[in-house]
């Protein structure tokens, strides 16, 4: 009798009983190579078909990839191999002629689908029961979070209980859409992380442990993201000085450098205020309150600011909308404009990514600062070089720091010109 044991690393144990007791929705597993996460996977899949035709369930699955032509040498196989691995083939229909796979017992279906062509994925029927299995395999590859969301709106219906699979090596830039989902907490989702170390040596083989330990040795960064699944980054990565952390009232109420900045928004752009405590004696920045919204009128912008902003303090915003502050201030707001001047956007992007020694940024409270921040990046020119300007895009919030912390980076830069005219440099 084959032992589960036998299919599923260590790592991937957790994994099996979580998705066995139906623990959550989304199930996000991350790693390097060799990791087995594709292996566990496809093993839970056939498993849980059989195990729901059990009960009564006549549950199905679709498995996808971005592009349709890579379904067969893939995650075909994969299942392929789950369905030998369990030695169940003889239960199973696994035709040559088309992407789709049948459990002879009920007539449950696995479907593989590319989702190169959305109108037809959209449309996938079942027969028999409803789609309860959804597994996006490379899932980094397609677009972004919305695309895999409107999928699984048009798929996930019909039935008391889904389980949706993610799997990806993580690229090596934080800003990718993937590692930032993959950071966003919900109580029906879990993400696993695993490498191969883990596993057993036998499964990957000889030659599989001496290239990784050879390239550990020549490029030990790469090393790190090819076989242990790290964000190792771009090098382009500005604020590499962020802590996501939950900072909780009692914090707050200790917080006495209250500082507060606003970008106002244009068009499509969001209007963003960003709350802050900054230490100026331990270098840290504490951002524990955000308002990210388009389309928000001027009333509706201060009353909600009022919220958060309490007792009023001084308020620093983007100069360049003088008419704005003015009807700001009419409202009720203690608000002035940022003074600016020559490189303030190079000078306060380097205040805050070299001055501050750590920003600590609540993921709950601001989740549109953390996403700025840590997606902030340099971006490549054609050949792979890091160009030479700060980008100026998806940094709403980053701007509204700058503007709210403007006095500290004043005071900072009159204190160096102060002790270089003094000889003290």
């Amino acid at each position: 009798m084959i032992k589960l044991t036998d299919l599923l690393a260590p790592n991937n144990y957790k994994f099996h009983l979580d998705v066995k007791n139906n623990s959550y929705t989304h199930y996000w597993l991350k790693g390097g190579r060799g990791s087995t996460k594709s292996s566990a996977i496809s093993i839970e899949f056939v498993l849980g078909i059989m195990r729901d035709s059990q009960e009564g369930n006549l549950t199905n699955g679709v498995v996808i990839r971005r592009v349709k032509d890579t379904l067969r040498g893939s995650v075909y196989e994969q299942i392929q191999w789950a369905i030998y691995a369990l030695g169940v083939e003889r239960d199973w229909d696994i035709p040559d002629s088309k992407l789709q796979m049948t459990y002879k017992p009920t007539g449950q279906v696995i479907i593989f689908k590319g989702a190169d062509k959305p109108k037809k994925l959209k449309s996938t029927k079942v027969a028999k029961g409803y789609i309860k299995y959804i597994w996006y395999e490379e899932c980094d590859e397609f677009e972004s979070m919305d695309k895999l969301r409107n999928i699984n709106q048009s798929l996930m219906r019909g039935g008391p209980t889904f389980q949706v699979f993610y799997s990806f090596n993580p690229p090596q830039s934080q800003r990718n859409w993937a590692n930032m989902e993959v950071q966003d907490e919900r109580a029906d989702k879990v993400v696993y992380h695993s490498d191969y170390l883990s596993v057993p040596k036998e499964w990957l083989g000889e030659q599989f442990i001496i290239e990784a330990e050879h390239l550990k040795k020549v490029n030990i960064t790469k090393y790190e993201h090819d076989y242990l699944g790290a964000v190792t980054g771009t090098g382009g990565e500005v604020f590499t000085n962020v802590n996501v952390r939950t900072i909780d009232d009692e914090e707050i109420k200790l917080f006495d450098k209250i500082k507060n900045g606003l970008d106002f928004g244009y068009a499509a752009d969001p209007l963003a205020y960003v709350l802050m405590h900054y230490d100026k004696t331990r270098k840290r920045l504490y951002i524990f309150g955000e308002i990210y919204k388009v389309k928000l009128g001027n009333s509706k912008a201060v009353e909600l600011i009022k919220k958060l902003n309490v007792q009023n303090k001084l308020i620093t915003a983007d100069s360049a909308e003088p008419r704005t502050i003015n009807e700001f201030k009419n409202l009720g707001l203690n608000i002035m404009g940022a003074k600016k001047g020559p490189d303030s956007i190079d000078h306060g992007i380097k205040f805050l990514s070299e001055e501050i020694e750590e920003i600590i940024i609540d993921p709950i409270r601001c989740p549109n600062v953390k996403r700025e921040f840590i997606g902030y990046e340099i971006e490549e020119d054609k050949e792979g070089n890091l160009k030479g300007e700060y980008p100026d895009k998806d940094n709403h919030t980053i701007d509204a720091v700058r503007y709210g912390l403007e006095s500290e980076m004043i005071n900072k830069k009159a204190k160096i010109g102060s002790k270089s005219r003094l000889g003290l440099r």
